[in-house]
C-alpha cells in the first residue's frame, strides 16, 4: 500500500511540474489514441453501441441541421453502418492539442441500405473530408465534417457527373 501512494505521489508530482504545454500534448496524445478507436469500431466494425460512452450528454454536431445530444449524435452516425457495406473508414492524418482535435479522413463503401432516407443505390462512394474535434474530459463534445457531398451524390447517382 506504502508503495502505490507513493508512486502516485511521485506520478502526480511529475505531472503538476510540467508545462501547460507539454499536458495539451499528453492529454492530445490519450484523446487522439481513444478518437481513433472509437471510429474504427463505429464505422469499420459497425458496433455503434461505443458511441453511447464516447459522447458527452450534450455533444452537438455542427451539421445541416444541427444534431444535439449523443442519443441523436449516434443516430446519425448509425445511418453510415446501416447505409453502407464493405465501410473503410481511414483516418489519413489526425493531430491534436490538448482538447482539440483535427481529423484528415477517408471513408470507403458500398450503399446498400437507407442512408439519411435515401435508398440503396449499389453504388460504392469514396470520399474524403476532415472533422474539427472538440474533446470533454476524454469525451467527445463538439464535431463538425467538412466534405464534399456533390461529390458524395454524383458517386451515389443522385446527380449528374460534371464534365
Amino acid at each position: 500500500m506504502k508503495k502505490l501512494i507513493l508512486s502516485l505521489c511521485v506520478a502526480a508530482g511529475l505531472f503538476s511540474c510540467t508545462s501547460e504545454s507539454d499536458q495539451n500534448a499528453i492529454v492530445g496524445k490519450a484523446n487522439v489514441a481513444y478518437y481513433g478507436r472509437v471510429w474504427e469500431v463505429a464505422i469499420n466494425e459497425g458496433r455503434t453501441n461505443i458511441l453511447d460512452s464516447a459522447y458527452v450528454e450534450d455533444a452537438v454536431l455542427h451539421t445541416v441541421p444541427e444534431v444535439k445530444g449523443k442519443a441523436n449524435c449516434k443516430a446519425y452516425y448509425e445511418n453510415f453502418v446501416t447505409g453502407f457495406t464493405e465501410r473503410q473508414f481511414t483516418v489519413k492524418e489526425i493531430f491534436a492539442d490538448g482538447d482539440k482535435l483535427v481529423k484528415y479522413w477517408q471513408f470507403k463503401g458500398k450503399h446498400t441500405g437507407n442512408f439519411f432516407g435515401i435508398p440503396a443505390t449499389g453504388k460504392s462512394v469514396d470520399v474524403i473530408g476532415c472533422t474539427i474535434v472538440k474533446m470533454k474530459d476524454g469525451k467527445i463534445a463538439e464535431e463538425q465534417d467538412f466534405m464534399d457531398n456533390m461529390v458524395l451524390m454524383t458517386q451515389l447517382g443522385l446527380l449528374p457527373a460534371s464534365k
